[in-house]
């Protein structure tokens, strides 16, 4: 990238960062960033690239026709957009972006991190993207607050962290999200599910029933809550529930409710559990959280178990047993003192269905388990695993082989389906069908 090259694109751009800061400022210096911010991005982009083009008219640098189509795109993005980050942002094919302090910044591609040769000019310039991200969701990020969650304008998830907290200087991390949002076929194209897991989990979604998805960081949680939530009915009331709004759903009637970290003097913090609170007075058909993470996983299964059925949410474990064992504990950080045994039949009561998703070696990302909550054996929660995908080995080029199989059990809530008209062909559940991938 020309932004971190000399001139000739040989060495480290001292002399092209110092242009290129020079020219920046001289904008700043220039123009009326209010009046910026009421005009069109395509007005704003060609009054800029004028007046860019005119101050390189000024400068004495030597500069060939690529150079200075560069240079201008360089200080538009710091001017108008996020710097260096912008030609990632702009890469279709980059799904994350970890900054790891001013001269370190690493991609994610088809499941592999790559690092680049996007740099900063050093830790203030970093700082300086960081606070233009979160300014613009009303957050700040400094030495009393320093570390963050934020979205961009097109909902790609945004964390910060900056000294004293983090030792070697700034560090953002930007779970990019795709313009297009992704949809139940390219699932299947890609292999994560089959056809009919993915006939199976929408007839779940359209029946009402209670959906936890369960996986572990960066497994693709929130694409298929987002893809599960688009098979809800159009004529039904959505309330969603995130720390940073993400979800991004189609249907005409949705209310987006977010929280709030708290101001200067630590307070006006609007948690989960507070907004969980709100929207069950808000005469919601569903109920969708994010991500359960804290005590709001309480209130979440209440309203689960007081007539929002259809509600859907997220959470943080390893495999579809371990889920409910994180939602028994966060249940009790809520302060809701139940014997065991009852707390487990309170869960089992509220959810229908967990659904297991996993990362591979490879990068890829599968559902590997559909597993139905059927009640309580004794003291403990029974599940029944209706699909499972198996892990056979490794290819030649270190891809994963495995796959997918009915596991034969036709679940208690086929008849749940059938009685809205929802049925399945018996075929789905055939062990003997599976899909080799």
């Amino acid at each position: 990238m020309l932004a971190t090259k000399s001139m000739n694109g040989t060495e480290p751009g001292t002399h092209y960062q110092d242009l290129k800061d020079r020219l920046h400022q001289r904008v700043i210096d220039l123009v009326d960033m209010n009046a910026i911010g009421a005009m069109s991005q395509e007005a704003v982009t060609e009054q800029l690239t004028k007046l860019i083009e005119q101050l390189l008219q000024q400068e004495s640098v030597p500069l060939n026709q690529r150079e200075r189509a560069q240079i201008t795109q360089d200080v538009l993005h710091e001017v108008h957009g996020l710097g260096p980050l912008e030609p990632l942002l702009a890469d279709a094919s980059v799904n994350d972006i970890l900054v790891n302090g001013h001269k370190q910044v690493f991609v994610e591609r088809f499941g592999r991190l790559e690092l680049t040769p996007v740099r900063f000019k050093d830790n203030a310039h970093l700082r300086k993207i960081i606070e233009k991200i979160v300014s613009r969701i009303g957050r700040r990020i400094d030495e009393s607050v320093p570390m963050v969650d934020a979205r961009l304008a097109d909902g790609s998830r945004v964390n910060a962290i900056i000294p004293p907290l983090a030792i070697d200087g700034p560090s953002l991390s930007i779970r990019k999200f795709s313009k297009d949002p992704l949809q139940l076929h390219h699932l299947t194209e890609k292999r994560s599910l089959t056809p009919e897991i993915g006939e199976l989990l929408k007839a779940i979604v359209q029946s009402r029933l209670n959906v936890l998805i369960s996986g572990g960081t960066g497994t693709g949680k929130t694409t298929l809550l987002n893809i599960l939530s688009g098979f809800i009915p159009n004529n039904e009331r959505i309330v969603t529930i995130e720390d940073a709004a993400e979800l991004q759903l189609r249907q005409e009637h949705v209310v987006r409710l977010e929280t709030r970290p708290a101001n200067i003097e630590g307070k006006g913090e609007i948690a989960q559990r507070e907004l969980v609170k709100n929207a069950l007075r808000m005469r919601p058909d569903r109920i969708i959280v994010g991500e359960v993470r804290g005590a709001e996983s309480l209130d979440m299964l209440q309203a689960m178990n007081t007539g929002h059925d259809g509600s859907l949410t997220t959470v943080h474990a390893n495999s579809c047993r371990d889920a409910l064992t994180r939602i028994e504990t966060l249940v009790s950080m809520a302060g809701f003192n139940l014997a065991p045994k009852a707390m487990r039949h309170y869960i089992s009561s509220a959810l229908d269905v967990i659904i297991q998703i996993a990362r591979l070696s490879d990068g890829t990302r599968k559902i590997v388990s559909v597993q139905e909550i059927v009640g309580m054996e004794g003291d403990l929660i029974t599940l029944q695993e209706i699909f499972v995908f198996q892990q056979t080995g490794l290819d030649e080029s270190r891809m994963v082989k495995g796959r997918f199989k009915a596991t034969g059990v036709r679940p208690k809530f086929a008849e749940r389906l059938a009685a809205k008209g929802l049925v399945l062909p018996s075929t789905i559940f055939d062990p003997m069908k599976v899909y080799e991938c």
